[in-house]
């Protein structure tokens, strides 16, 4: 009887002997994951400050998110009754620049605008490309380099936003 209780007593301290080395196992894995967690939290929380420096609500980035639609060529501001004529991702782009005021529509905020990752460069410069076309045309202005406004009213009634007033 002593013999078999002793048995019974050995194969329990190996079994506790194999949890506790599972725990470590366990706690080892927990604390990567932990670890992994923590970049994460500070990676989005980098991401959202950058986001705020352009002022753009996290939310609002989200709503603003639309299909692409089909691709139109950008008429002259002169030649168009209203925004409505522009594709969807030029109205959003003036939505933007509208909200932007007189702090300017910067490029990486636009690419978030169109749905774009702003990390890409490509992205950004497609955006910028954007951007400037709708310079050209007449809808936004340039003051200052790389931020895109909505003209002036008394700009936009002598050209159109066009530099000089030009026709």
């Amino acid at each position: 009887m002593r013999a078999v209780l002793e048995a019974r007593q050995k194969a329990a301290a190996v079994r506790v002997e194999e949890l506790e080395a599972e725990l470590e196992q366990l706690r080892a894995a927990l604390a990567a994951a932990e670890e992994v967690l923590r970049h994460r939290v500070i990676g989005l929380e980098q991401y959202l400050e950058a986001l705020a420096e352009e002022d753009a609500p996290t939310v609002a980035v989200v709503l603003q998110k639309k299909p692409v639609g089909p691709r139109r060529a950008v008429p002259h501001r002169v030649d168009a009754a209203g925004v409505e004529v522009l594709s969807v991702d030029y109205q959003a782009l003036m939505a933007a620049a509208l909200e932007a005021g007189g702090d300017g529509l910067g490029a990486r905020r636009a690419a978030v605008v169109l749905g774009w990752d702003s990390a890409s460069a490509s992205r950004v410069e497609g955006a910028r490309a954007r951007l400037k076309r709708l310079v050209e045309r007449g809808w936004l202005v340039e003051e200052k380099p790389g931020r895109f406004m909505l003209p002036a009213p008394e700009q936009d009634a002598a050209g159109a936003g066009r530099p000089g007033g030009g026709s």
